[in-house]
């Protein structure tokens, strides 16, 4: 995204989903006391009313089993949380939080783990944002081992969206990094990166507080979410570095398709992600 935006691309970021059954209870309680502390500092309105509303909130979080879907205001709270933290990341790396576009996908709004099956208007979400926004490359993650299948149901939505797209068919790049990587043999294009950009990554990574640390859903993979990135990415550059390529710090990977198909060599435009002189930093 960094070097995208640094090269003059306008970039539209599209979360398809909430993420709220992602955050912890702890995490609202903490927002609750924010705005109860805040309130002796700004004027927040009538300070018996918010009171009552701040301790109906704690009671009913008190109050919930494990397993409990969240009450629907605790929902909302929740997918809040997660916007914020996205603004938080985007802006980190030189976009400004009006290009983040929440489109909320219907399929996801159960409160559980479990997933409403995907419909048409999950589909139309997506297609009227690629309708609206034209793009040239469509990112999206190809990270089909998440714990939960959310983004296998969010790459197929956006998969049968480009396939009613009424403009030129983008180029599809799929990314991994969080649940796995892709092998060697599998990427049609490396992008690398410095140790600076990486550092910067990992400074993104670490404004969605709520997945640091102890996430609710880590999958069965021990380490935080900022260091599969890290030793994913050194990784990769290493392995290529073995083959006799050019050593990097760091290398993403991407399998790219355009109109449903896999394309690979010097078909694939990356032009968008070098600088001035057309180099890839």
């Amino acid at each position: 995204l960094r070097k995208l935006v640094e090269n003059g691309n306008r970039v539209t970021v599209a979360y398809q989903t909430s993420g709220n059954i992602a955050v912890f209870d702890h995490e609202v309680r903490r927002y609750l006391d924010f705005l109860r502390r805040a309130a002796g500092i700004i004027d927040l309105g009538d300070a018996a009313n918010l009171e009552g509303v701040l301790r109906s909130l704690e009671d009913r979080l008190a109050r919930k089993e494990p397993g409990d879907v969240d009450p629907g205001v605790v929902q909302q709270l929740k997918r809040i949380i997660r916007e914020t933290e996205a603004t938080a990341a985007i802006e980190s790396l030189g976009l400004s939080a009006d290009r983040a576009r929440f489109l909320n996908q219907p399929f996801y709004q159960t409160g559980e783990v479990r997933k409403n099956p995907i419909t048409s208007e999950d589909v139309e979400i997506v297609a009227q944002l690629l309708e609206e926004v034209r793009p040239t490359i469509v990112f999206a993650a190809g990270d089909l081992s998440d714990p939960h299948g959310t983004h296998r149901m969010c790459l197929e939505t956006v998969d049968a969206a480009l396939a009613g797209y009424s403009g030129d068919p983008p180029w599809l790049w799929l990314y991994r990094g969080a649940w796995q990587e892709w092998d060697l043999d599998e990427a049609t294009v490396f992008v690398p990166l410095s140790e600076a950009e990486l550092r910067g990554k990992v400074q993104a990574i670490f404004r969605h507080e709520s997945q640091k640390d102890s996430a609710p859903f880590p999958g069965p993979d021990p380490r935080e979410f900022w260091q599969r990135v890290v030793e994913r990415n050194r990784d990769t550059a290493d392995r290529l570095a073995a083959l006799g390529l050019p050593a990097y710090y760091a290398m993403e990977a991407y399998v790219t398709l355009r109109d449903g198909q896999r394309v690979e060599g010097p078909e694939i435009p990356t032009s968008s992600l070098a600088d001035a002189d057309g180099v890839i930093p």
